[in-house]
Order: C-alpha cells, then structure tokens, then sequence
C-alpha cells in the first residue's frame, strides 16, 4: 500500500487524526481538496475552545494544528480531490483523478456545505452579493448594507462579524425565535447596527450586475417587502459531504456517516470523524476528539492486519 492511512478531509477531525496517526511513526497522508482548516479556518473567533481564554482566530488555531501534523510526519497533499474510494485486496484504492493511491485503512473527515436557499437570483448573483462566508468576503461591504439568512449559531455569529464593516445588518429568519445560543442572540439584540425580519423568509435576489435588494415575505401575513441591500450572506444549515461512501458504509436518512463510538463505521478499515459523523454536536472541540479516536482504532486496525 502507498500509505497505511489515508484521511480524507484537512479540518479539525482530519487534522486531529494526522496528529494522532503519524505520531505512532505509521505512513499518513492528508488529502484535502482546498486549503487545510475546514469550515474552522473561515470562523473568525473561535472562543470556546480551551486554552485560549481570549479566543482565537479559526485561522491562526488550524494553523497550529496543521504544523503540529506537519512536525509529526504526516503527508499533506493539497488540491487532491477524491473522486471514488474502492475495495482493494487488503485494503483501498482512491481515485485523485490525475492518479490513484492505495492505503490499508482510510479516515473520512470530509465535513458538510453549507445548503442554498434555491431562490430566484441566488445563482445568479454568487460571487457578486451572494456569498456563504462572511469572514471571507466581509471586508468587501465596508459601509454597504447587508442581510444575513438564518437564525443559528453560524448565521449570528456571521451578522455580528458582519457589523465591523456594513453600516447595517438584516436578519431573515423564518422562525419567531432565533435558534442560536443565547449570549449569542443577546450580542445580537443589543448591536445597534443589527435589523430583524423575524417570521420571515427571503423570496427573491435582485440587481443589475450586482446584489440591490431582496424581498422578503412575512409567514403568517404573506406581506412581501424590498429591502435594499448589497450583500446576502446565508446560513441555513448545512449537507453531509457523504457522496463517495453511498452503498459503501451505514447512512442515516440525512446522509450522515453511522459511526460508533470508535468512530468505526459499517465498512472494516474506513472510520468517519467530525461533521461528518451522526451526532448530536458538531463542534471543533468535539471533531478534535473523533479525528483521535478514529486515529487510535484506525492504528489498531493495522495491527489486526499485521497479525500482531
């Protein structure tokens, strides 16, 4: 084999798991098929991970995890997407394209997307007002007004980041009640620059060449109202990144990896780790933990293999 684990996926879980994995001197390579730190490097504080009591940047703390895996030996390969895992004799071959590897074990950290709304003009103006990732594209609305679609953690956190460089933020959310936490909800209530259209959602995006306006329709009176706006910015969940392991491994009906505590899943010799993983909560700290203990069972499934 070319490697004797593979993990697919560069944030917190994948990242956690080369740590764990190339520290017990075996042969690790990362694939991932952007830049290593998830959904965790677009966060711009993260502050309930321990050991930092001022928080830090998601950046700076994938940063430091991806030198510590880089230090333990592990293989990162950037722009590797993977485009099919298949049983091997002993082991599996995964498909990169351009080439194929094979490895004795594989550790799926691949994470989920964000979900689109699928409204009129949300295609249309991606890259030119849309935008799923305010710490990414923030800066580009400096005094402009914008509006932020979702009420959970991501959605507010995003709408509080937001208010550095927009003069104003709108919050659309279908509900009555935002669903983030509450210290969250309370940061949001109280920033001047933060608007509500609650019970509400968001019908249409639209412009010229660029974001203008969106209207938004109110739930229980079906009043439609414009609000003018150049930016939107979505947070409405997200979908398992699950499409390589269909009829591979034990799904649940929303495409999330059945995984025990092991992190083992349906399928010797492939774990599954962070967001990727049924589970309750999805946290860095808690795909720290799964990119661990996939690791430590993934090492021990190459013993058994060895006959050790």
């Amino acid at each position: 084999m070319d490697y004797e684990i593979t993990i697919i996926g560069g944030g917190p879980a994948g990242l956690s798991a080369a740590i764990y994995s190339a520290r017990s001197l075996v042969k690790v390579a990362l694939l991932e098929k952007g830049l290593c730190g998830g959904q965790a490097a677009t966060t711009d504080l993260i502050e309930n991970y321990p050991g930092f009591p001022e928080g830090i940047s998601g950046m700076e703390l994938m940063d430091m995890f991806l030198k510590q895996a880089e230090r333990f030996g592990a293989e990162i390969i950037t722009s590797a997407e993977v485009k099919s895992i298949k049983e091997s004799d002993g082991g599996f071959i995964l498909d990169l394209g351009e080439r194929k590897i094979t490895s004795s074990a594989v550790i799926y950290c691949a994470g989920r997307s964000s979900l689109k709304l699928d409204v009129k003009g949300e295609e249309e103006f991606f890259g030119r007002g849309v935008s799923y990732c305010a710490t990414c594209d923030g800066a580009l609305f400096r005094n402009k007004d914008v509006a932020v679609v979702g009420g959970g953690d991501s959605a507010i956190e995003e709408a509080l980041f937001l208010t550095r460089f927009a003069d104003s933020v709108t919050i659309i959310h279908r509900r009555d009640e935002l669903r983030a936490t509450k210290i969250l909800q309370k940061r949001a209530f109280e920033n001047p620059k933060i608007s509500f259209e609650l019970g509400a959602v968001l019908e249409e995006i639209s412009g010229e060449r660029f974001v203008e306006s969106v209207k938004v329709k109110q739930l229980k009176s079906n009043l439609l109202k414009n609000i003018n706006v150049n930016g939107v910015f979505i947070y409405i969940g997200y979908k398992p990144n699950s499409e390589l392991l269909i009829n591979m491994v034990e799904l649940d009906d929303k495409g999330y990896i059945i995984a025990d505590s092991n992190c083992s899943t349906s399928q010797s010799g492939i774990y599954a780790a962070g967001d990727i993983r049924k589970s309750d909560l999805k946290q860095v700290v808690t795909s720290v933990s799964d990119g661990a203990v996939a690791a430590i069972s993934a090492l021990k499934y190459l013993e058994i293999l060895k006959g050790k």
